[in-house]
């Protein structure tokens, strides 16, 4: 597995190659003006997505947080899961993994959770944290299944203030699901990560963005 340096700059050079993360001026939920976006729907096709399970491989593994499976809330969930634990057993490390429906269904194996039995200590994955949502209905879905939630794994943290373009909130939403639920949020990167490589890049037109990160990291950031 890589350095956990070398990750995080990978993964932001890969994301800005896949046209994931942008630069320029985007309106976010919220009503902000950010000047970078996110979007992890970007990962859509074999290759990319195939690097990006690798990537989250090796941030869960550097994390050293003791796991027994994955769990991907759908719908975005299901895929990072399954890539996730690809790219764990390529590296050696073989776990189930698991993901819900959105609705349960009354034939076949019925229920709301499909895959692997969810059972032990759990690693919920997902592309970002908003507004924590998703992660509730996660948590109670595996604590109902009489498993522990173990950690989040998230692509990005934006390391962002809640509220929006006028009301900011004293947490981001990462740290409210700290918080709340008492689990840790290993994220690939994050907003600091995304600021040193601006600073560190070579590319004038990359570099050209940093002051207006640096503006809104102090308006909005944590």
């Amino acid at each position: 597995m890589s350095s956990k340096n070398s990750n995080q700059d990978n993964f932001i050079r890969f994301a800005l190659e896949a046209k994931v993360l942008s630069f320029g001026e985007f309106k976010t939920k919220a009503g902000r003006l950010s000047p970078y976006f996110f979007n992890a729907g970007g990962f859509n096709d074999g290759a990319r997505l195939s690097a990006l399970g690798r990537y989250y491989a090796n941030a869960l593994i550097d994390s050293k947080i003791h796991f027994d499976m994955l769990y991907g809330p759908a719908y975005k969930g299901i895929t990072l899961a399954a890539a996730t634990a690809i790219a764990l057993a390529d590296g050696g490390t073989n776990v189930p993994y698991a993901y819900n429906r959105k609705e349960a269904k009354d034939h076949g194996e019925g229920g709301l959770l499909v895959g692997a039995p969810v059972k032990g200590k759990v690693v919920i994955i997902d592309d970002v944290i908003s507004a924590g949502t998703s992660v509730r209905e996660s948590v109670d879905l595996i604590r109902g299944a009489g498993a522990e939630p173990a950690a989040v794994l998230i692509a990005l943290d934006r390391m962002e203030r809640s509220g929006n373009a006028t009301e900011v909130g004293d947490q981001s939403a990462v740290q409210a699901v700290e918080q709340e639920f008492g689990l840790p949020v290993i994220a690939i990167a994050n907003l600091a990560d995304l600021m040193s490589f601006l600073t560190a890049s070579s590319d004038t037109e990359l570099t050209a963005y940093l002051p207006a990160v640096k503006v809104y990291r102090e308006k909005y950031g944590i």
